[in-house]
């Protein structure tokens, strides 16, 4: 059920190091690609069915084919591991465990859009996985692997590790573009896009550090090995995030498409005495499920057929004795507060939101809140400069389409109906049985 090839050896305590790294073949795909033509090692991810591991999905080859090639300008690579999405928490452990194979794939990346200049764009709070990268480009630099002369190759690559300031906006790409290029991270009007005009105007891939590292298994195993795991549409394996009420959380390394059911059960079910709730496929900027939905393939496809995302495969699991009214004003408050403010639709909503959530939490709310609540909703979905103020509706719009009857019982028992003592909530609990692990 497994699938460990990004997780393989992070048993392995040297695995972080060079040497470590290259005991388990490490850079072998490297020296492979830079023997190939860039366009054949484009073509080879693009065949492979690999698509951004960072939300959206998008084919990571059809994104680096957007590259124009002979135009004269520098082109540069930009990893995205500003990871803040609430619940996600894949990256961080991926460049903490093995900077290496993220470097390698940078290297093989760089080499197939003719790049000559790299950044790895972290968030400024990870001190300790800010270090290892930067021990790791530096070893890399002292084998000759990064350089004016990769590899031997004459093809020449550097690689710079950026400490961002720990604004959640700059996960969005040309917020941490402009970022990057010394300015307050906002998102850009599109277009034109970061193929075309990205860091400092020229052709720019950014990918999440998952998409790229993935690409070094992918050159030394071919793109059929690769498309033999997960569905037809959702290639490969993945990370997933388990986090919340489970008995034991953690990352779960898994072909795309396999299910909550079988990952809970892997990680021991939900804690003693207590049942799945509700949970996230993707963060909390994707709708909520619930039990009813423990069978659904996390395939890219099939979360969105049950009206949420795949996201950043970040499984937040909540027990029965969770406050879905007190969860979605937590997560608001967050959205709230990091909205950079550029666009009316977010800026005000989101402050709105958490006015009318807290009025509902307290017990002091009335039916027409609930129907401000989605009418603003519905004014922020599709109306702000980014995908945030989409992603801060989501979680209001699925909370109050699946447990309306809570919001509505906070209103006629004036506050919320959770006892604090027996930690139950009143007939809005999944029958016995039900999702019970």
């Amino acid at each position: 059920m497994l699938t460990p090839v990004l997780s393989r050896h992070w048993d392995d305590p040297q695995i972080h190091t060079i040497d470590g790294y290259e005991s388990h073949d490490g850079y072998l795909a490297a020296r492979k690609a830079l023997a190939m033509d860039p366009d054949a090692v484009i073509q080879l991810v693009k065949d492979s069915g690999l698509r951004g591991r960072g939300g959206a999905g998008f084919p990571t080859g059809m994104k680096w084919g957007f590259i124009p090639q002979g135009d004269g300008k520098p082109h540069y690579l930009v990893v995205n591991a500003d990871e803040s999405e609430p619940g996600t928490c894949k990256d961080v452990p991926l460049m903490l465990a093995n900077p290496h194979v993220l470097l390698e794939g940078v290297i093989i990346a760089s080499y197939a859009i003719r790049a000559k200049h790299a950044f790895i764009y972290v968030r400024g709070e990870v001190a300790h996985v800010i270090r290892r990268l930067n021990q790791a480009v530096k070893d890399a630099y002292a084998k000759g692997y990064l350089g004016a002369d990769a590899f031997g190759t004459g093809y020449g690559l550097d690689v710079i590790v950026h400490a961002g300031a720990g604004a959640y906006i700059c996960g969005e790409e040309t917020a941490l573009l402009d970022s990057l290029e010394g300015y307050r991270g906002q998102p850009r009007l599109r277009p034109p896009f970061p193929a075309t005009h990205g860091l400092y105007a020229s052709p720019t891939v950014v990918n999440n550090v998952e998409s790229i590292a993935s690409v070094p298994a992918i050159v030394l195993g071919g793109a059929e090995w690769f498309g033999s795991m997960g569905t037809e549409k959702s290639k490969g394996f993945t990370l997933y995030s388990l986090s919340g009420h489970v008995k034991n959380p953690g990352q779960y390394e898994a072909p795309l498409g396999i299910t909550l059911r079988q990952l809970l059960d892997l990680a021991g079910g939900m804690r003693d005495g207590h049942q799945l709730k509700f949970w996230t496929p993707g963060g909390s900027s994707t709708p909520i499920l619930t039990d009813a939905h423990l069978d659904v393939p996390l395939d890219y496809e099939a979360v969105v057929t049950a009206g949420s995302m795949l996201g950043t495969k970040a499984l937040q699991c909540f027990d029965d004795t969770t406050c879905v009214v007190r969860a979605v004003l937590r997560w608001t408050e967050f959205y709230a507060h990091e909205s950079c403010g550029k666009c009316t639709p977010c800026r005000e909503g989101t402050y709105w939101m958490v006015q009318i959530l807290e009025r509902l939490e307290k017990g002091e709310g009335t039916e027409e809140d609930l129907t401000t609540l989605l009418d603003t909703c519905d004014n922020i979905f599709g109306r702000s400069f980014c995908a945030l103020g989409d992603g801060a509706t989501s979680p209001i719009v699925s909370g109050i389409q699946l447990f309306r009857e809570e919001f509505v019982a906070h209103m006629t028992q004036g506050g919320c109906p959770f006892d604090p003592i027996a930690s139950t909530v009143f007939a809005s609990a999944p029958p016995a049985g039900v999702g019970a692990r």
